[in-house]
This record gives structure tokens, sequence and C-alpha cells, in this order.
């Protein structure tokens, strides 16, 4: 059996999860700061979009959220 199946991912894991909450606090604070100079709409609205849906709210304000 694989070391990751025996019980040694735990690290593994644990490692994607902080990657993965790394990058969406970094979709969040890059669309904050975008939108404070590039959007009509208020930035903190975008930022609780990018929030609630990283990915979703990353692609909505590149489609309608610039000028």
């Amino acid at each position: 059996m694989s070391p990751i199946l025996q019980g040694g991912g735990g690290a593994l894991v644990l490692l994607f999860g902080l990657l993965t909450l790394l990058v969406q606090l970094a979709i969040i604070v890059w669309i904050y700061s975008d939108a404070q100079q590039r959007s009509d709409q208020p930035a903190f609205l975008w930022a609780i979009v990018a929030f609630l849906a990283p990915l979703l709210g990353l692609v909505l304000y590149l489609i309608i959220g610039r000028r």
C-alpha cells in the first residue's frame, strides 16, 4: 500500500489545504485592491463575492467588474 493511504498523507493534505487558503486570500486581496482603482462598484462587494466563491468571483470580476 502507498504511504499516503496508510495515514502518512496527513502532512500532504495539510500542505495542500494551506496552499489553497493562501491562493484564495491572494485572490481576495488582489480583487479588492484592483477594484478600488478599476471598478465602478464598491471594492468591498467584490471582495465579498471573491470570499464566497473565489474562482467564480475572480472570473466574474474579470468579465464584468473592470472598466
